[in-house]
């Protein structure tokens, strides 16, 4: 039966090709994934232990610049561990924000990964955590080193001036030398200053104050002993472990952060594997239909109902292996590919070898193979029914009407529990909704697939008197031939319906929540402009002052974060400028007036006041961010704006319990509105500071729309690979369907079907049963993305569903692309089909 089963695979290659491909795409998919973040994770976690190597102890602080109550690490403090007998070497560290601006201003990295820090020799000259490859380490006040890719990206040489902003005035400083390093903001594409340690600690924390301390053992000092000797001399706030420990903490973090990637690959390559089940299901069922004379004959000379079923079975088997060995080869090619891409976009990924782990080679051929297996396990169960009595007919027997009773009724069960449960998720709100929608999405889906059979005639059947119009007799075959074998054609149609349930979900849901953000941000500001750190970070206070100076500045506010405890609850704050903040924010008022700011009031939005019973006029006793006491009166109730704390306070009162100012955003209105002449007269206010982020309403619609435009991207790319398998099952269903159909084909040429009629047959059935899984899963995506959108909409202030009629209509335009696509080359075989020998074909 092996023999048989290789014979069989060997004399069906091209019919198999297909099966092959689909399988191979999935499993390519798996181990690129596996594969790739095996070697991301191992290269990250050698970099993080090569980082700690010379550390036999790191001592770490939450000192902050804003916050009086974490000390840091003193001076004197540093020298006391520098003074036990097991410590080689003791190096202090401080860090924060730090912009280089390229020749032309720009600012060189992506902000969030630009980091300043501080230059700390010891006893030979050196700091061990950089190797300079020109010029040696910043030893003045006006001194600072470049990391080597920085340095090149900004064309610049030891001896030039550079200048470097931090969230203060931008600085010229004296390149005195470049160096490489294993630092994890520079690989993530950033860029990293250093300065003199006293410069360092006053641009980031304090006069002689360090952050974190990382210590060398002398030699024969364990690190155990060292950490021993290291604590009672710690203040309270700072934690020390071994650097070893915190090397294994460094693997974990990133082996955390890597499985949210992983999950996901694997998610949709369980997707597209999902799809390519019905293609190898389809595949066997029409390998089996076509060899029910070979298989009644082997039942007829003594082949059991087991071999039989085994024999196909050992065929998927030999299908879903050559599959794999292809796909797995495929997929170290995706890895490889995946890394590029990441360098192209800016990203480096630390130098490592490729990690082909046991875990990806297993799991990659499991999953091809028993993908395969499962597939088949239907057409082998139905090989093995086919009863001896067949092998007398003459020609490939036809199928059987088998009652569709029991499978109907199955799948209507189904989809009427799934359609419930949806609905009932769409009630609630949350991730607890989202999961009820998740379990009954799978339901109806399954239901739905179990269904599409029955539902293909009634649906097929409404459009063919228009093919017959337009097309005449071609038009009524392909539709005849489209609903021929319902199973068949469900099965094709399923693949297409899985990949645009998802694909239109996503993009009903993307959609209506791009535009609700538009309308938030539209509705919410009438400030022309947002200034913003590039980093993220807090803007210094002469930011502030700065642009107030700005020629047409008309109202200028800070969004200063800050709180408020209010009976033992803390309340998120904005310290704003009284007067300006109206000019800047829709801010319409449920009772008092916001010009009660100017006089110390408070104005509270309308949910938090009534959640707390809190009215206009009402006196707060509250505890402040310095922990002093006091009491404040509600001076206004306003309508709720999601660019603004719950609570706005007046900036002077925010400023006067902070030791810092935490200012996360500067708005501005300008005389006559955004414009060139504006925005500049900004950017000459700012100093042309490159880490300065000005952005006017459009950038800002852009901003906060960005974010989910990408992840649709990501989505749409990611969901491309089941859609290319469903297209190759239509290819698929079409080629077999022309094979089976040789002599129909040749009757209907025979009767004066020219060739191109029937290319044209052909291509109208793909475009029909493309077009029917397109429906089905454009309905289902509907109501998935309504359903899912209602779990959030508690979440975000006016939302509204929105149907993308555009894009849906593009699916629809696309999936009959994919049917003329996928039809090009079975009407091309069925066209070239000799007549007279088709005609004879059994």
């Amino acid at each position: 039966m092996f023999r048989t089963a290789l014979r069989n695979v060997l004399a069906h290659k091209a019919r198999l090709l297909m099966t092959v491909l689909a399988v191979m795409l999935g499993v390519a998919f798996v181990s690129g994934t596996l594969v790739f973040t095996d070697t991301l994770g191992n290269a990250l976690r050698n970099q993080s232990a090569k980082s700690y190597d010379d550390v036999a102890v790191a001592v770490t602080t939450y000192a902050d610049q804003r916050d009086d109550k974490t000390s840091g690490i003193t001076d004197a403090t540093l020298k006391k561990i520098q003074g036990l007998d097991g410590v080689a070497n003791a190096t202090g560290r401080v860090s924060g924000f730090a912009g280089v601006a390229d020749p032309d201003g720009k600012l060189i990295g992506n902000g969030w990964s630009n980091t300043g820090g501080n230059y700390s020799p010891g006893k030979d000259g050196k700091d061990s955590a950089y190797t300079f490859v020109d010029g040696t380490g910043p030893a003045a006040a006006d001194r600072i080193a470049l990391d080597k890719e920085t340095a090149k990206r900004g064309e610049y040489h030891v001896g030039d001036r550079v200048r470097v902003a931090t969230n203060g005035p931008v600085k010229e400083y004296t390149l005195s030398g470049v160096f490489t390093t294993e630092d994890g903001a520079v690989n993530a594409g950033g860029s990293l200053v250093l300065f003199d340690p006293e410069v360092a600690q006053k641009l980031y924390l304090k006069p002689g104050v360090f952050r974190d301390v990382n210590l060398t053992a002398a030699p024969g000092v364990s690190a155990e002993k060292l950490l021993a000797e290291v604590k009672p001399l710690l203040p309270k706030d700072a934690e020390a472990q071994t650097g070893k420990a915190l090397a294994d903490d460094q693997a974990e973090l990133i082996e955390k952060g890597l499985s949210g990637l992983n999950g996901m690959l694997l998610a949709f390559a369980g997707i597209a594997l999902f799809v390519g089940v019905f293609l190898i299901a389809n595949t066997f069922t029409m390998l089996v239909a076509q060899r029910t004379k070979e298989l009644a004959l082997m039942r007829a000379v003594g082949a059991s109902r087991r071999q039989v079923k085994r024999s196909v079975l050992l065929e998927a088997a030999v299908v879903g292996l050559i599959a794999s060995v292809v796909g797995f080869a495929l997929g170290l090619g995706l890895a490889i590919g995946l890394r590029s891409a990441m360098g192209m976009f800016g990203g480096k990924i630390p130098a490592g070898p490729l990690i082909v782990s046991p875990t990806a080679v297993v799991a990659a051929f499991a999953v091809g193979v028993l993908i395969t297996l499962l597939a088949a396990w239907l057409p082998a169960r139905r090989a093995a029914k086919i009863p001896p009595v067949a092998a007398m007919s003459s020609v490939h027997a036809t199928a059987t009407v088998k009652s569709l009773v029991v499978r109907n009724s199955i799948g209507a069960v189904l989809t009427l529990l799934g359609g419930a449960a949806i609905v009932a998720g769409a009630s609630k709100s949350g991730s607890a909704g989202r999961t009820v929608i998740a379990v009954g999405a799978f339901l109806t889906l399954i239901g739905v697939i179990v269904l599409i059979p029955l539902l293909s005639r009634p649906v097929i059947a409404l459009v063919r008197p228009m093919l017959k119009r337009l097309f005449g007799v071609s038009g009524k075959l392909a539709a005849q031939n489209a609903v021929r074998n319902p199973r068949r054609t469900g099965a094709t149609a399923s693949a297409l319906a899985i990949g645009l349930t998802l694909v239109t979900g996503i993009s009903v849901l993307g959609v209506t929540l791009g535009q609700a953000v538009d309308r938030m941000t539209t509705d919410n500001i009438k400030a022309d402009y947002m200034v913003t750190m590039a980093s993220g970070g807090s803007l210094d206070e002469s930011t502030l002052t700065a642009l107030r100076k700005a020629d047409g500045v008309s109202a200028v506010s800070a969004q200063q974060a800050s709180s408020l405890q209010v009976k033992g609850e803390y309340y998120s704050v904005s310290g704003v400028a009284p007067g300006d903040v109206q000019k800047l924010f829709t801010l319409p008022t449920v009772s008092g007036s916001l010009d009660a700011l100017e006089k110390g009031e408070i104005a509270v939005d309308e949910k938090t006041a009534k959640s707390n019973g809190w009215k206009t006029g009402d006196t707060l006793p509250v505890t402040f961010d310095d922990e002093k006491k006091g009491e404040v009166k509600v001076g206004a109730v306003f309508k709720g704006n999601e660019m603004l704390s719950p609570v706005l306070i007046p900036k002077d009162i925010a400023d006067a319990h902070g030791s810092r100012a935490d200012i996360r955003e500067i708005w501005l209105k300008t005389d006559g509105g955004a414009s060139d002449a504006n925005e500049q007269a900004l950017v000459k206010a700012l100093g042309d500071n490159p880490a300065m982020s000005i952005k006017d309403r459009q950038d800002i619609r852009d901003m906060f729309g960005g974010s989910v435009n990408l992840a649709m991207n990501i989505m749409y790319g990611l969901l491309a690979m089941a859609l290319i398998i469903a297209v190759l099952g239509v290819i698929n269903t079409l080629a077999m369907s022309v094979f089976e159909r040789q002599q129909e084909i040749g009757m209907l040429r025979a009767i004066g079907l020219d060739r191109r009629r029937v290319k044209r047959m052909i291509r109208l059935e793909a475009v029909v049963i493309s077009l029917f899984g397109a429906v089905v899963g454009v309905a289902l995506g509907m109501f998935l993305g309504w359903a899912i959108g209602q779990t959030l909409s508690s979440d975000i202030p006016g939302y509204t569903l929105v149907l993308p009629w555009d894009r849906i209509a593009v699916f629809l335009v696309l999936a009959g692309l994919v049917g003329v696509l996928a039809s090009l080359w079975p009407a091309r075989s069925a066209a070239k089909l000799n007549m007279l020998t088709a005609i004879k074909t059994e």
